[in-house]
Parts: C-alpha cells; sequence; structure tokens
C-alpha cells in the first residue's frame, strides 16, 4: 500500500469515496426528494418527542418534590404518554418508508448493471470470474440498499436526536455540557483508526468472497467428475479453505470495529462521572441556581444523547465497508463494450453474398498471435468446411464472423460491406449457430428450443422438434424441466436441442461449430438429411473434427496453428496427400478398427 493510498484511508471520506457518494446522490437518491425529506420530517419529529420528553420529566420531577397537585402530575403522565406514542408510530414509519426506498434505489442499480452487463463483450465474461459477477449483480446491491434505507436512515435519525437534545442541555446548562466535548478528540482518533484498518480487511474480504463463490461454482459444475474421480475429501478440504479465509477477515474486521464501543463506553463513563460531580456541586453551591429535578433530568438527557451517539459511532466505524462495495459497484462500469455499432451503421446487405476475410490478424494475447494476414472466402450460398487440430483457430473464426470479438488487424466484409460498418443486430441476426458448448436452461424442452425464437407458434416449434429428432423425445419428458445446464439430458440430446433452435432461428447463414460431435453414427445419419435441408441455399460454414461428415462441403479450409496451409473440395485434398489426407486415414483407420 502507497503512503498515498495510507493517506486516503486515514480519512473517513477520501476524495474517491466523496465522488463515489455524489454518484450514488445524483443517480439514484436525489429523484426521491420527496420521500426523503418526508423521511427526515419524521425524524425531526421524533427528535423533537425526545426533547419535549426531557423538559416534561423536568416538569414531572418538580411537581413530586416541589408543591404539586395530583392534576398537574396526571397532566404531565398523559403528555408523556402520548409523545411515546408519537414516537412509536414514527419508529414504524421511518424504517418502512426508508426500504421502500431503499428497495427502489437496489432495483434500479441491478436494473442499471444488468443492462450495462448485456452490453459488454464476451472478451469480458471470459476472463471475469463467475462468482465475481454474481456477488456485483446479486450481493453487492443489496448490501447497497440496505445501508441507503436502513443504516444511513438510522444515522441520520441518531444525528438528528443528539443535535436536538443536545441543543436543549446546552441551553438548559452549558457548563455541565461542555464537559462531553473533553472526550471529542478521543472518538474522532478512534474513528479514524478503526476506519483505516476497516476498509484494509473489507478490501481482502470482497476478493475472497469472489474466489469463494467461483470455487462452489466450480465444484457444483463439476460434480460429475469429483464423484466419479472420488475427490470429494479434496474438494471439502479446499472449500473449508476459503470458509476458514473467510471467517478469519471477517473476525477481523469485527474485532477492529469491536474497539469503538468500550472506547465510548468509557468516555461516557469519565463525562457521567464529571457530570455527577459537577452537577451535584451546582446543586450544593449557593453560586449556581440549579436544583435536583434540572441535574437529574440532565443526566437522563446525557444517556439519551450517548445512545445514539454509541450508534452514529457505529456506523462512521462501519461505513468504510460500504464505502468499499460502493466503490465496486461504480468500478464496474468501468468496463466499457470495445465491440459497438459505427455512427450511422449500414442495415441493409446481402446475406448471401460471399463473405471474406481479407489479411485478418488477431490474438487472444500480444505474447499468442493466432491469425497473421489469413485470407478466406466462404462463397455465399454454398456450404464450407473449417478443419485442423484443435488449437488452430477454428472456432475463432466464427467468432470473428458474428463480431463476438473483432479482427486486430486486416478486414471481414460482407456483400463487400465490412463487417463493423453494419449494424450489429442486423449482422447477428443473420446467423444461426449450433454450437459445441450449448446453454442449456432448467426448463422443459420445448421452451429450451423456442428460446431463439419467443413468438414461434407452437406448429413451427414441433416442425422444428421433428426436423431435429427429437420431437418423441418432448413428447414422453412432456414440461418437466432438464435440470440446471440440461444435467439430464445426455450430449447427443443436448446437440439436438442445438440443431432444433437453428430450424427453428432460420437465418440465412449457418455456423455448425462441431455441430454432431456428441452424435452417434447412426443419429448423426439420421440428422444429416435434416441438416441438408437445413442448409439448402444458405451460407453454411461447418467446424467439425470428424471429416468425414464434411466430405460433401463446398470448400473445405485446413489450417494448422492459425494458418490456412490447404483449401478444395474433399476429393482434390485427398489427392494432394497433405494434412488433410493424413487426418482423414488416420479416422478412416481408427473408425476400421472399431469395426
Amino acid at each position: 500500500m502507497t503512503k498515498k493510498q495510507k493517506k486516503n484511508y486515514g480519512a473517513l471520506l477520501s476524495v474517491k469515496d466523496q465522488d463515489n457518494l455524489q454518484w450514488l446522490w445524483h443517480k439514484y437518491c436525489r429523484s426521491r426528494w420527496k420521500m426523503i425529506l418526508l423521511i427526515l420530517g419524521m425524524i425531526i419529529i421524533q427528535g423533537v418527542v425526545y426533547q419535549q420528553f426531557l423538559a416534561m420529566t423536568e416538569n414531572g420531577l418538580r411537581v413530586i418534590f416541589e408543591s404539586g397537585t395530583l392534576r398537574e402530575l396526571f397532566g404531565v403522565c398523559l403528555y408523556v404518554f402520548f409523545l411515546f406514542s408519537v414516537r412509536g408510530l414514527m419508529s414504524y414509519l421511518i424504517p418502512i418508508t426508508s426500504m421502500r426506498m431503499s428497495n427502489g434505489v437496489v432495483f434500479e442499480v441491478r436494473r442499471d448493471m444488468i443492462d450495462h452487463m448485456m452490453n459488454l463483450d464476451l472478451a469480458y465474461f471470459e476472463r471475469t470470474k463467475s462468482g465475481k459477477i454474481l456477488q456485483q449483480v446479486v450481493g453487492q446491491p443489496q448490501t447497497l440498499g440496505i445501508f441507503v434505507g436502513g443504516a444511513v436512515a438510522g444515522a441520520i435519525r441518531d444525528s438528528v436526536t443528539v443535535v436536538i437534545v443536545s441543543g436543549y442541555l446546552i441551553y438548559k446548562n452549558p457548563y455541565l455540557f461542555a464537559t462531553a466535548l473533553i472526550v471529542l478528540p478521543l472518538i474522532i482518533w478512534v474513528m479514524n483508526y478503526v476506519a483505516e484498518r476497516v476498509r484494509e480487511v473489507q478490501e481482502k474480504i470482497q476478493e475472497a468472497s469472489i474466489e469463494y463463490m467461483s470455487g462452489i461454482e466450480e465444484m457444483t459444475n463439476g460434480m460429475r467428475t469429483v464423484k466419479i474421480a472420488n475427490q470429494e475429501e479434496v474438494e471439502r478440504r479446499r472449500m473449508l479453505k476459503g470458509t476458514a479465509l473467510m471467517r478469519d477477515l471477517v473476525l477481523k474486521s469485527q474485532t477492529t470495529q469491536a474497539l469503538v464501543m468500550p472506547s465510548i463506553d468509557l468516555s461516557t463513563a469519565f463525562v457521567y462521572a464529571l457530570v455527577i460531580g459537577g452537577g451535584g456541586y451546582m446543586v450544593l453551591s449557593p453560586d449556581f441556581d440549579a436544583d435536583g429535578a434540572e441535574i437529574i433530568t440532565f443526566l437522563l438527557g446525557m444517556v439519551m444523547v450517548f445512545d445514539p451517539a454509541r450508534l452514529v459511532a457505529q456506523f462512521v466505524s462501519g461505513i468504510q465497508n460500504n464505502l468499499v462495495i460502493l466503490n465496486r459497484v461504480r468500478g464496474f462500469y468501468d468496463e466499457k463494450p470495445t465491440i459497438n455499432d459505427v455512427a450511422d451503421p449500414i442495415e441493409e446487405f446481402d446475406t448471401g453474398a460471399d463473405i471474406v476475410l481479407r489479411d485478418v490478424d488477431f490474438s487472444y494475447s500480444d505474447d499468442q498471435p493466432l491469425f497473421k494476414g489469413l485470407n478466406m472466402t466462404f462463397e455465399g450460398g454454398k456450404v464450407s468446411a473449417i478443419v485442423g487440430s484443435t488449437g488452430s483457430g477454428k472456432t475463432t473464426i466464427l467468432s470473428l464472423l458474428s463480431r463476438l470479438y473483432d479482427a486486430q488487424g486486416g478486414e471481414i466484409t460482407i456483400d463487400g460491406i465490412p463487417i463493423d460498418k453494419l449494424k450489429l443486430e442486423r449482422l447477428r441476426n443473420s446467423f444461426s449457430v449450433v454450437a459445441q458448448d450449448i446453454v442449456i436452461f432448467n426448463n422443459s424442452l420445448w421452451e429450451n428450443i423456442r428460446y431463439v425464437n419467443r413468438d414461434a407458434s407452437d406448429e413451427v416449434v414441433w416442425k422444428a422438434a421433428e426436423d431435429a429428432e427429437i420431437a418423441d423425445f418432448i413428447r414422453s419428458r412432456g414440461n418437466a424441466p432438464v435440470g440446471p445446464k440440461g444435467a439430464q439430458l445426455s450430449g447427443g440430446q443436448k446437440q439436438r436441442i442445438a440443431i432444433a433452435r437453428a430450424f427453428l432461428r432460420d437465418a440465412p447463414i449457418l455456423l455448425l461449430d462441431e455441430a454432431t460431435s456428441a452424435l452417434d453414427q447412426a443419429t448423426e445419419a439420421r440428422i444429416k438429411t435434416a441438416l441438408d435441408r437445413l442448409t439448402k441455399g444458405k451460407t453454411t460454414i461447418v467446424v467439425a473434427h470428424r471429416l468425414s461428415s464434411v466430405s460433401d462441403a463446398d470448400n473445405i479450409f485446413v489450417l494448422e496453428k492459425g494458418k490456412l496451409i490447404e483449401r478444395g473440395k474433399h476429393a482434390k485434398l485427398l489427392a494432394d496427400n497433405g494434412l488433410y489426407a493424413q487426418l482423414y486415414k488416420a479416422q478412416k483407420q481408427g473408425y476400421d478398427e472399431k469395426k
């Protein structure tokens, strides 16, 4: 940690904190000014109630100790009951109104974060841990809402109480009240000390929480592997290690914050001793116009001041937790999408035209370039295949075509128009994709297929299911959900859902990324006829590992380590006896040996 950072931590509110609080106010709270004024009004009423209670207590004591009447005593009691009734009503209305406001803030924060997240590039999701995303969208806004609606409202209420009651005590006896100011420097020092250390620990808690949540998701997603490999004990130890780290960090934060209360208690005891001693002297001395009723009321007032003052101090000591969370919520918006529409994007283009990659450069990281000057042409209305060894860049080409990533050099065109000049929504609507990573939702098979076209009629959905050879399975399962991420489905069943989606979407350009890799040869043969119908008249680009599935392609591109080394039809590539021929012969021999 730098000296500058330590200096910032030493203050309750750094410049960044102040900027974040202003952002929160202007974006989410200022529009609720009427509700805020209502809450403040009720808080002031509650503070006045405390002041009036003190005044009536002093009057009541004088009625008792001096020559008073039962009628006056009854009047005092009746007024005190009325005051506490008002206090009780405010104690109900203030938190209800505050939480209603905070729930609105939480909703809007989450809405804006989701809107922003949906616009971020795919690269963000591939480099960001899922635990961090869950914490940002679920946990942090909720904590922030509790802070806005509960903690801040409570701190304002307690602060107003302190100010109003203190003002009354100053009016009654400024000498005694001045005694309380002796401990003020100590309280300020304690607050700064706690704030500095709590913020440091809270940053570590946030990071540990992200790791912990990501670890839990990894474990649950990989539970099949965990069970088969008998690694339950390893995962248990890993989770317990994360749990222990969270425990230790939270305990450290709580231990630091625990310094606040005893420090204030000792300060309060010191003040009470001075007030009792000083007040007693004033009552006994003829030089002061003070009586027992005034001193007792003053002591009661000090109790009413120090109790909310303790809560305010507790709020201040804990505010660093919320400032860290606020900083992370706002910091989420520092993530900016890089794949956007240009000004006045082109919406109309020939989706059946050639797709051309011209001198394309691309890399996932600066030290690992993938493509350098790659040139390829996918002819419109024809079937093109991309084959090659793992890591050669086959799937990356599909990602570049649909602008999940942008090329870092050269250009990709459709109908002669660079795709970064096309309207992004229009471009992506031109593609149907059957990918090897299939997203399956915990819903019915029917709803999983219908996901890509929510307006499709039942007849159209059934037709897509029939074409993908999954209609009978839908009838047998009915509306039963398929489990998280399709846990109750086989790999082949998931791929048939993806194929059915492609039929239902019916876009003019079809991208098949290992579309039949999880199917047995018999099922693949049944679906091949349907795929032939699906690809008819469309520009189709097939990424395949099983070379026998692309032997009928109009053009086959062979990649190796990001370079195009061969291209042509199946027969030509076999005759050239290059890499394609070697791969094909090796696969064919493997199939023959299995038979």
